[in-house]
């Protein structure tokens, strides 16, 4: 159960890292680079388009795995438990069958038979 939930905090994370990324880009080049405008920069224009780029595809590839671990990881019930929707399949009335309906006769009660009231053969 712990590893679940570490899991899906590092995925929401991740999801967050990644939008926060390419909001930052420009479709067209400008985005964060455009304010690296000065000849004189250590990370000029091209090294930062491509820095948000590879970090797009680390991050996705990133949650892709992460999504694959959780699934793995998902706390399951135990091994004799069944799911309810077994259950509900397997207590399923046939939708066909003729329903029993109570009636208000009482169910007749039989007294042993003697051999006065046998017929003879």
């Amino acid at each position: 159960m712990g590893i679940y939930i570490f899991v899906s905090i590092l995925i929401i994370i991740a999801c967050f890292l990644q939008i926060l990324i390419v909001l930052v880009q420009n479709s067209k080049g400008g985005g964060l680079a455009a304010n690296f405008t000065s000849a004189g920069q250590t990370m000029g224009i091209r090294k930062t388009a491509d820095f948000l780029e590879k970090s797009t595809w680390t991050l996705a590839a990133a949650i892709l795995i992460l999504c694959v671990v959780a699934t793995a990881s998902i706390p399951r019930g135990s091994e004799t438990g069944r799911s309810r929707i077994e259950n509900e399949i397997n207590n399923a009335v046939d939708p066909n069958a003729i329903p029993t309906l109570p009636t208000a006769v009482p169910p007749s009660t039989t007294t042993p038979s003697t051999s006065e009231d046998q017929p003879e053969n």
